[in-house]
């Protein structure tokens, strides 16, 4: 520890605080610049904080103290931010006191963000109508949101998001003619997919105007608007009858309190009959989701563990038939997004001013870190209902080049 007499009590005081909190990780801490600066620790990566109120922020609040002040521009990381990040989110695992402001601003938010009819309305306002030009920024041509699905690392992301679509109408067995429910669509990539390629006919749902006015126009366009329909509502108000049903990054956005509405609105859509799948970020064990985040970027959101979603499908009596992981697929995803969105720093700043630049960078490499760590995962659970006749034998049918010519010989006849 270098001590220089421009630095304070109060200073070294919460200054060795933070370093008692993030323990032995190996980063470095520096607050302040020059002959007065105060540093401490080992490690390629140097944590720059500039300002006196950033170093009490986070010792108040250490996840929303540094995610504000990184925003603002009074911390900055020196170094590698994904590996810096990774170092963090370790040290914060592993520590086993959580502030209690901290517990207070999740508890807090949790009832402000409600995802009520309303306040979901709200929520997805708040993040997915944002102009839909500053996705195109960053995400492959199709807009597709969600984790991507690698064959090999070296593929590109237009063509693991491709095969992801891919991937979701194979472990759904889709076939020509049936019908399907798309639950929280995002700009129609999925479904304008399984009518295309897969013959079905599909309605999806969202509340997201922005997201469903280009999905329309997308779907006009490709000469589908006979067959994909996009509704501006919320799942909750899901109606008809359906073969299958499908959720792609929406449960992360429903809130635990409102699984059973999830729970009726599946059971309505394809009864005791059908076949769904849902695809959905998630957690090893039950906590609070970032609070920065849920602040900042993704209004209402909460990760659930896997138990807690096989919950939703247990009360109707709906057999899971495949669970996957697909962690490492989403950390590559993000790194390839995080990659075009550094790549469009000037355009985002042009559009929405340098914090909120900031603000998204340390998202998007914040979520690479926690799923390369497994802080978070990316779960896909596959179901039917219990009186479902059409059950794959074998899994053969989720890694051929060609699934969609139906044959008899794929399905098993027995219902669970």
């Amino acid at each position: 520890m270098v001590n220089h007499p421009a630095v304070t009590p109060l200073q070294r005081f919460l200054f060795n605080q933070l370093r008692r909190f993030i323990g032995q990780a190996p980063i470095r801490l520096r607050l302040g610049t020059g002959t007065s600066a105060l540093s401490d620790g080992t490690g390629s990566e140097c944590v720059v904080i500039y300002e006196s109120s950033a170093l009490a922020g986070m010792m108040l609040d250490p996840e929303i103290g540094f995610g504000d002040a990184y925003m603002s521009g009074r911390v900055e990381i020196e170094g590698d931010l994904v590996h810096a990040l990774e170092v963090l989110f370790r040290a914060m695992q592993s520590s086993s006191n959580r502030r209690w402001f901290d517990r207070l601003v999740s508890n807090s938010l949790q009832h402000i963000q409600a995802n009520t009819l309303d306040g979901s309305a709200s929520n997805i306002h708040h993040h997915y109508d944002l102009d839909t030009d500053f996705y195109k920024l960053w995400l492959d041509p199709q807009l597709v949101y969600t984790c991507a699905y690698f064959a090999t690392p070296s593929a590109t992301l237009e063509e693991a998001q491709i095969a992801k679509l891919d991937y979701v109408c194979r472990k759904l067995q889709l076939q020509p003619g049936e019908r399907v429910v798309d639950a929280g669509c995002g700009w129609g990539a999925l479904a304008i997919h399984m009518a295309k390629h897969y013959g079905a006919t599909v309605q999806a749902y969202n509340i997201s105007h922005e997201q469903i006015e280009y999905a329309r126009a997308r779907a006009q366009k490709d000469g589908l608007a006979g067959r994909v329909e996009f509704i501006e509502e919320d799942y909750r108000n899901i109606s008809g009858d359906f073969d299958v049903f499908v959720s792609i990054g929406m449960l992360e956005h429903v809130g635990r309190e409102h699984y059973h509405e999830l729970e009726e609105a599946i059971f309505r859509a394809i009864g005791n009959s059908g076949r769904g799948l849902i695809h959905f970020i998630g957690r090893n064990r039950p906590a609070h989701f970032s609070t920065w985040i849920r602040k900042r970027i993704f209004p209402g959101a909460y990760v659930p563990v896997l138990r807690e979603a096989v919950e939703i499908l247990e009360k109707h009596g709906y057999a899971v038939l495949d669970v996957e992981n697909l962690r490492q697929h989403y950390a590559l995803t993000l790194e390839h997004w995080l990659t075009r969105y550094e790549r469009s720093a000037d355009r985002v700043i042009e559009l929405f001013g340098p914090e909120f630049f900031r603000a998204w960078k340390l998202y998007l490499a914040g979520s690479v870190a926690s799923f390369r760590i497994g802080q978070l995962q990316l779960f896909q659970v596959a179901f039917v209902g219990s009186a479902c006749q059409r059950i794959p034998w074998t899994r053969a049918h989720l890694y051929a080049e060609d699934s969609r010519v139906e044959e008899e010989s794929r399905w098993s006849q027995v219902a669970f």
